[in-house]
């Protein structure tokens, strides 16, 4: 089965990290159990405690990557990610 892991980077106090972080676990929770979807984990990550993630990101946060590959910045729409997240191998 396939695995998808979802990396959150933003930072506290980031109100579009508190936006984000709820439109990717609704839709995570959307597609549990799904058939065809894949086995799916989120990570979060801060800024504030990674000076290389600080140095990348610190003017698109919140960034979502899935499996590693930037999906997203600012603003993630639902559908997007979850036609990304079907089409996961």
């Amino acid at each position: 089965m396939a695995t998808a892991l979802l990396t959150l980077i933003g930072k506290p106090g980031c109100h579009l990290c508190d936006d984000a972080r709820e439109l990717v676990t609704g839709v995570v929770r959307t597609l549990d159990g799904t058939p065809g979807a894949p086995e799916m984990a989120i990570e979060e990550r801060s800024i504030l405690d990674d000076a290389a993630l600080s140095d990348l990101y610190l003017e698109d946060i919140p960034v979502l990557m899935i499996n590693g590959t930037v999906h997203n910045y600012w603003r993630i729409d639902p559908d997007r990610l979850r036609t990304a997240l079907l089409a996961v191998k």
